[in-house]
């Protein structure tokens, strides 16, 4: 599948739109304890909220350009940028590495998404984050995540790689080497969206690396859920795991979901810790299948 181009159209210097193949995006922001949370918006149907993962350059647009298109077919698509990457703004004070400031970062996107149940589609950190929004929130429909963190594992050195900020071209193809399992896809094109996330602002490589400073180890157990709060969670979860993923191995899925009796658990072949890119006939497939289709 080829990697859908983006291009931003403006009416007026307020409204921004973000085009993905034919669906439109609206680019739009809000506020929460003092910071601008970035998202878009396309879409009709049942309501959906994506949160990308943490890895170098990660955005919404970084890690859901080949889904959002196809998505937003069929739903109502809301993708936000976590506090401290893509477009939303950074954390004003440390930690920068804060799960209860994004936890009520997702919260308040939930709260400004119209309708009875919610979707989440959450990738790799955020899936902890989703998950333990799904066990307190009653307006969280299904979860569907991918490359899930949120159980306990051993940080190696592909995990130390993806949170490590790159000081070269070189490094960040060899961070995103870790990720992806089939090298091809890892072309100009994708090195160069990621360059621009991380280098256009000179000031965000201290930033990155004052978030994942010190022994990697304590940001993955930062993260680890308890089984109570795994118990909680009553709807309907849909977990994809890369089989052969080493910054982020697939046995954190199946520990997962060993405490949340309705999961279902699909291991993908040939496919690293980036679903979304490697196996994204898989991951839409998923949705199709776990959320509302269209009437």
């Amino acid at each position: 599948m080829r990697v859908r181009a983006f291009a931003y159209r403006s009416a007026t210097p307020q409204l921004a739109f973000l085009e993905i193949g034919m669906p439109l995006f609206e680019d739009l922001e809000f506020s929460i304890d003092g910071h601008r949370v970035a998202y878009i918006e396309g879409g009709k149907g049942y309501p959906l909220l994506m949160i990308h993962g943490s890895g170098p350059g990660a955005s919404t647009l970084g890690n859901w350009s080949r889904v959002l298109g196809p998505l937003s077919e069929r739903y109502h698509v809301h993708a936000m940028d976590l506090i401290g990457f893509g477009k939303s703004d950074r954390k004003k004070s440390e930690p920068f590495f804060d799960l209860d400031l994004w936890i009520r970062q997702c919260k308040a996107m939930l709260a400004k998404i119209p309708g009875e149940k919610v979707g989440i589609i959450a990738h790799s950190i955020s899936a902890s984050l989703a998950l333990q929004v799904a066990a307190s929130e009653s307006r969280v429909g299904q979860v569907l995540t991918t490359g899930a963190m949120g159980a306990k594992f051993t940080v190696n050195e592909g995990t130390v790689a993806c949170w490590t900020f790159p000081e070269t071209r070189a490094d960040l193809k060899k961070a995103i080497g870790f990720l992806i399992n089939d090298k091809s896809l890892i072309d100009d094109a994708y090195l160069d969206a990621r360059v621009k996330v991380l280098h256009e602002d000179p000031t965000y490589k201290d930033y990155f690396s004052r978030m994942f400073a010190g022994d990697r180890q304590r940001y993955a157990d930062q993260a680890i859920i308890d089984p109570s709060v795994l118990a909680r969670i009553k709807c309907p979860v849909t977990m994809l795991h890369g089989r052969v993923d080493e910054p982020f191995p697939p046995a954190t899925t199946l520990k997962l979901a060993d405490h949340i009796p309705q999961a279902d658990v699909v291991l993908l072949a040939n496919c690293s810790h980036s679903v979304a890119l490697e196996r994204t006939d898989a991951l839409l497939s998923a949705a199709h299948t776990l959320f509302p289709q269209p009437q």
